[in-house]
């Protein structure tokens, strides 16, 4: 399948459309990739929220979104025009079946019946189950429509499976797109291309070679505005569950027989159920959360968490597990999975620290070797070598890193994950998008640890905003003789 074609013509339906995520993200994607002749001239995208808009206003805040959000290069003032054309708006309450689902009807009518349309949900999760069964009510839905699912599927898995089996009822899994924005990715995709087409990499991919990996996503930013959202869900629910736990499933899966969805799929799934058990006693040596107090951030003051919150709070902005998976390629070798709120610095990486050369011939030890894959920012990949040092006579050691930067071309950034993952729902490809069963075994992994925590079974520590994290958790890598990624450099 060439992702660089046009794709066939397609009515796209947003629910939520005059939210963050609709103008921030994915307005500029499907712009994005009109510039790069992937949308056809009949494509449509139709927005619809509970806002009383006409279709003026709602293309008055798309035009302003645009201009805000696209990247200075990429803003052609003719090409937001062309694309405004494309731009429709029905003001309509998914969740309710009024005679609002009349107007949606009356401009899905318009199209040959045999158009793709893919419904988008850019809305509360706990929405989801109704606004299906409306669509299917109103006859919305066809033999060439899809739907795509935001995350949080659920906060636990009674609420994974109440929305996987609202949705389930009225469309098919095949036609049903669980979307992770990590996966769009260019760089967690190369995860794939560096370990399957570089024998040399491939070979040491084990517990024979490897020492550790730590898969990290560390933002600067806290909660700020979404205090309130952010309280309900922490750390743990709203990054590992779904965005590590799948970088994880990559790096750690087996070779898939191919590229196709379900094989590489089950790859990962196949991790995910081999994820030891973190339960009881084991919450407490296994786990950290913690909350960020008030620091400095870029060299500016930085409130903590409960005084942007303005209440107590049980809820972690920082979390870590220590994982192991119970295969014969990766017998005893942890994983560290951090995330972070108000960081000292705003970084996605993978981390593979391959175990010591067994050699005692040079007069200063040899460091482990290293491989980084950074995901964002400065997408690339580290490899710490040792070399000798050529600022001495005797044969000491120093380390040298090889550094290759993913580079587009001609200065242009990176696509936006939602740019693929968008057309992706449009091709019918469900390679990068979650499947149902990797959702079920992702909470059956992470709920007990959310039990625990929910009951106090595990402290809350503190760390200042602006630092890497609590003392605790440094103190956890160091019971194997391990040290975070930032500590080595």
């Amino acid at each position: 399948m060439d992702h660089a074609q046009q794709v066939e013509p397609f009515d796209y339906v947003i629910f939520g459309a005059t939210g963050d995520l609709t103008m921030r993200k994915l307005l500029p994607a499907f712009y994005n990739r009109m510039r790069s002749g992937q949308v056809p001239d009949e494509a449509r995208i139709i927005g619809t929220a509970r806002t009383a808009l006409d279709r003026e206003e709602f293309v008055d805040r798309v035009r302003e979104a645009l201009v805000r959000f696209l990247p200075k290069e990429v803003r052609d003032p003719s090409l937001i025009e062309r694309f405004l054309m494309r731009v429709d708006y029905v003001t309509l309450d998914g969740t309710k079946s009024g005679s609002d689902w009349d107007g949606l009807a009356a401009v899905l009518s318009t199209a040959p019946p045999e158009r793709i349309r893919v419904y988008y949900f850019a809305t509360a999760p706990q929405l989801y189950g109704a606004i299906c069964e409306n669509l299917h009510a109103k006859h919305l839905i066809t033999p060439f429509s899809r739907v795509v699912l935001e995350k949080p599927i659920g906060t636990d898995s009674a609420t994974a499976e109440a929305i996987n089996n609202g949705v389930g009822q009225y469309f098919p899994e095949n036609h049903i797109f669980r979307i992770d924005h990590y996966l769009g990715k260019e760089t967690v995709q190369n995860v794939i291309g560096l370990r399957f087409a570089n024998p040399i990499i491939e070979a040491v991919w084990s517990s024979d070679f490897i020492e550790s990996v730590q898969i990290t996503a560390a933002e600067t930013v806290g909660v700020e505005g979404r205090a309130a959202y952010y309280n309900t869900s922490g750390a743990l629910r709203d990054m590992i569950q779904n965005h590590l736990l799948q970088v994880l499933g990559l790096v750690a899966m087996e070779p898939p027989e191919s590229l196709a969805a379900d094989n590489v799929r089950n790859a990962k799934l196949a991790v995910l159920n081999a994820l030891r058990p973190i339960t009881g006693d084991a919450v407490r040596t296994e786990t950290v959360r913690a909350q960020y107090t008030e620091g400095m951030v870029g060299g500016k003051p930085a409130p903590g968490y409960l005084e942007e919150l303005g209440e107590p709070s049980n809820t972690e902005t920082y979390a870590l597990l220590r994982a192991f998976i119970d295969t014969p390629r990766w017998k005893n070798v942890p994983f560290y999975l951090r995330t972070a709120k108000r960081s000292a610095e705003k970084v996605s990486e993978v981390v593979i620290t391959f175990k010591t050369a067994p050699t005692h011939m040079f007069s200063t030890p040899p460091i482990a070797n290293c491989l980084v894959i950074r995901i964002q920012p400065h997408e690339g990949v580290e490899l710490h070598l040792n070399v000798k040092n050529p600022a001495t006579d005797a044969f000491t050691l120093k380390e040298s890193v090889l550094n290759a930067e993913f580079e587009m071309g001609g200065g242009l950034p990176f696509p936006d994950s939602y740019e693929r993952l968008l057309l992706d729902a449009v091709r019918g490809d469900p390679v990068l998008f979650i499947r149902r069963d990797e959702v079920e075994a992702a909470w059956k992994w992470i709920e007990p640890v959310l039990d625990a925590w929910a009951e106090n079974k595990s402290p809350m520590e503190t760390y200042s905003a602006g630092s890497y994290g609590p003392s605790k958790a440094t103190t956890l890598l160091a019971e194997n003789g391990h040290h975070w990624h930032e500590n080595m450099e």
